[in-house]
């Protein structure tokens, strides 16, 4: 037989686990944004960051960087920073294929 302390523990265990699989089955609109079309809203301040310098030679100047640091982090046996230095290095040198695929997602 169960004591009243077994019982309120497991229906505070279930109600938790029910809360949680509800969060879960729970959806929220997303929509992502598209490259804003030339003349639109902010196209000039999305030509300048995006274009001229994550996409021209400050990007791909900072993508190299990166690349070469983490050859020397790799070296020196730090091999987890060398990771994450490698996947930021690439991701600024795939910056187009990046910004076209990924875009700001607005919840």
């Amino acid at each position: 037989m169960k004591t009243h302390v077994e019982n309120v523990r497991q229906a505070k265990i279930i109600t938790i686990l029910a809360v949680m699989v509800a969060a879960c089955l729970m959806s929220v609109n997303a929509m992502a944004m598209a490259v804003p079309a030339a003349g639109s809203f902010a196209y000039d301040l999305y030509d300048i960051g995006v274009n001229n310098i994550l996409l021209g030679p400050i990007g791909f100047i900072a993508g190299v960087a990166c690349m070469v640091f983490a050859a020397i982090l790799a070296i020196r046996q730090m091999i987890l920073p060398a990771a994450g230095v490698v996947l930021g290095g690439a991701f600024l040198l795939k910056a187009n294929t990046v910004v076209q695929t990924i875009g700001g997602m607005i919840s």
